[in-house]
């Protein structure tokens, strides 16, 4: 490598001291970067203390550290060989691109936490697994790319030119040459301080991880404390692994019992009990059935319970949805199994939750399993069935995954013509979708047959590409959810556009329609560790008598996996199933519910929900027990229970454990698996 004819070798010592320059950059670096991310989601800040997040920026520093460890690495390898040393530019461009690497993540990661609340995660490779097509064209339309991508391109090069300049100052024409063995030593204590530094910690056993970040009550500081690189490096460890599938945490018999006295009510009977966990025969109360012969799910996206009138927010979003809420049965205390479409689908269309190493379940090999969910139980009945969709049925494979199941018609972007408005990274408009629906439900009902339909929505997701000429006014005075709120007041209206529609019909008063949020979105407020308004979704039915018999609200608390059990309670007869949900509206005298809920990403963190509280088991941490309050003044409340934490944690961890064991042996389904016969 010919070198600089005006500058000489290094030093041993002036190679120390880039070294020391260069990891200090890199620090400053990460630091900048946490402050934008901090700077950007500065709502999330809240009431917060300043004291919190100085806490978490010190914290940061250990998680920078030891990230900036493994970068210096190549640098500090340069003391063993004296001519190594003198290959700056080399060194140069390695530590420059890992700064550029580090800035283009800590760019991506703005607008990724402001989403999904949570450091660079398995996410970015879910998403990189889908169609690249439409990947890059919800990122090109959703956000500034050409901004964000300019301020990328001359932050890397004021930092080659840091390090060019640091290159200078510490080297000279007449550099001292030292004995080797002064290179060893120096060698020695850097490869000991990256060592020391890059465990992160002083402690016997495990090195840092990332519950040492949580050392606070706020859940941004103690997000912010991590580090988005080496959270998305340990992320990608274990994107082949499975090693985040749940383990056992008790005898299988013991978490066999405790699931069955969670799921099983007086109107359950066990069928081959050795072969399958929960396969029960279900017979409902004959006087809590509906007069209905068809079902029809909609299933509306981003549709946060934070954020319908209906269950408190006096901001005027959901008008349409507020206004069906006062004909059929609203649900207070609902909740999404997770917090991405493909989990809400699954869970509400297979009854089936939403496991640690299984969130993309519909695309993972288990995915070819029989689950005991609508497509199923509804297709033995003999009913028809469409499935109406705004964009590509390739999307998260939900053909493959449903026509598997059981259903048969499916209408996707490619089947609507001339539509109002389409855009070209998800598709057609929700006025659209919803309009092709009634469609489809029409030409159902003349033929005669009962039906199920799922309807589902779409417009109100990143791009947020909605109709020029708006039917609503845009939200304008909630900062930055207004674009995400405008696309929400659209999606509930053309939800009303469809009522309308769908009451002209002779089909409507035989069916019963089930509205629900495939998942909500964080807003500046965040409820517990778990974020609960990511969870919380309405759950609306409507159907002929449905307030006749159960009144207008219920404050039982439910997931999604309890949405089919409770259709099938209303359709009447028998019925074999194996969900890992309930008939909400037929349990005992005094159950207040349960759900089992968990974020995406590539954690274990897992919570459960009973009453109005929430105890969240993370990984690598003590598990936490909140009392919480949804609806116009949401709070949540740290609570100091041991003997309530011992009740739920083993019904949370036995749960996971039964579910996860249930998927791997294949016997999720209402018959058995053919590997049971």
């Amino acid at each position: 490598m010919k070198q600089n004819k005006s500058l000489g070798t290094p030093s041993a010592l002036q190679q120390l001291g880039f070294f020391a320059l260069s990891a200090l950059v890199l620090m400053i670096v990460y630091s900048l970067l946490r402050y934008a991310l901090f700077q950007y989601n500065y709502e999330l800040v809240g009431d917060t203390p300043t004291a919190t997040f100085v806490e978490a920026f010190i914290n940061g520093l250990r998680f920078d550290g030891k990230m900036v460890a493994f970068m210096i690495i190549p640098i500090g390898l340069t003391f063993l060989c004296r001519p190594l040393m003198g290959w700056r530019l080399i060194q140069r461009l390695w530590l420059t691109i890992a700064a550029c690497i580090a800035i283009f993540l800590g760019v991506l990661e703005l607008d990724f936490y402001h989403e999904f609340h949570q450091r660079l995660n398995s996410l970015v490779f879910q998403y990189i697994r889908e169609d690249p097509k439409t990947v890059l064209s919800m990122i090109w339309y959703g956000y500034p790319v050409v901004k964000y991508m300019l301020a990328w391109a001359i932050i890397t090069a004021v930092i080659w030119f840091i390090f060019k300049l640091i290159d200078r100052i510490t080297r000279s024409e007449n550099s001292k040459k030292y004995p080797f063995y002064v290179q060893l030593i120096i060698f020695i204590i850097c490869a000991a301080l990256i060592a020391l530094v890059a465990r992160g910690t002083l402690r016997q056993g495990s090195p840092l991880r990332w519950g040492d970040a949580y050392t606070t009550d706020s859940p941004f500081a103690n997000q912010l404390g991590l580090n988005g690189t080496l959270s998305l490096i340990d992320a990608a460890r274990n994107v082949s692994n499975r090693s985040t599938v749940w383990k056992a945490t008790m005898p299988p018999e013991e978490a066999q019992q405790i699931v069955r006295s969670m799921l099983l009510t007086p109107n359950d009977h066990l069928v081959e009990a050795d072969k399958a966990v929960i396969r029960r025969d279900y017979q409902p109360n004959a006087e809590k059935t509906l007069p209905i012969k068809n079902v029809v799910v909609i299933l509306m996206e981003s549709f946060a319970g934070r954020y319908v009138g209906a269950l408190g927010d006096p901001n005027h979003i959901t008008p349409n949805f507020d206004k069906l809420a006062q004909e059929g049965l609203l649900f207070t205390q609902f909740f999404s199994n997770g917090t991405h479409t493909h989990q809400g689908m699954f869970a509400t269309m297979a009854c089936f939750p939403n496991l640690p190493a299984f969130e993309t379940l519909m695309q993972e090999p288990e995915g070819n399993n029989k689950f005991s969910g609508l497509p199923q139980l509804l297709s033995i009945r003999d009913m028809n069935d469409v499935y109406v969709y705004n964009g590509d049925f390739a999307w998260d494979n939900q053909s493959g995954f449903f026509s598997n199941q059981g259903m048969t018609t499916f209408i996707g972007r490619n089947d609507f013509v001339n539509p109002v408005f389409s855009d070209p990274t998800w598709g057609v408009s929700d006025q659209d979708m919803f309009t092709r629906g009634n469609e489809e439900l029409d030409k159902l009902a003349k033929q005669g047959k009962p039906f199920y339909a799922l309807l589902q929505s779409l417009s109100n997701h990143t791009p947020y590409a909605l109709p020029k000429d708006l039917p609503v006014q845009p939200v304008t005075d909630q900062g930055s959810q207004n674009e995400h709120l405008t696309a929400m007041r659209y999606s509930d209206w053309a939800l009303g556009q469809f009522f309308e529609k769908a009451k002209q019909s002779p089909y409507y008063k035989d069916t019963l329609f089930v509205i629900v949020g495939d998942h909500g979105f964080g807003s500046p407020m965040q409820l517990t560790d778990m974020d609960m308004f990511r969870f919380n979704v309405p759950l609306l039915l409507i159907a002929p008598g449905i307030q006749e018999k159960f009144g207008k609200t219920d404050t039982t608390v439910g997931t999604q996996v309890d949405i089919v059990p409770t259709i099938m309670g209303r359709l009447g007869g028998d019925v074999r199933h194996q969900c890992w949900g309930r008939d909400l509206l037929n349990l005992p005298a005094g159950d207040k519910g349960f759900g089992i809920i968990k974020p995406s990403g590539s954690d274990q963190t897992v919570a459960i929900i009973k009453g109005n509280e929430i105890l969240i088991r993370p990984s690598e941490m003590q598990p936490k027990l909140y009392h919480y309050q949804l609806g116009a003044n949401p709070s949540a409340t740290l609570l100091d229970n041991q003997q309530q934490l011992n009740s739920l944690k083993p019904e949370l961890e036995a749960y996971i454990q039964m579910a996860t064991q249930s998927l791997l042996d294949n016997t999720a389904g209402a018959e058995a698996a053919q590997s049971d016969k």
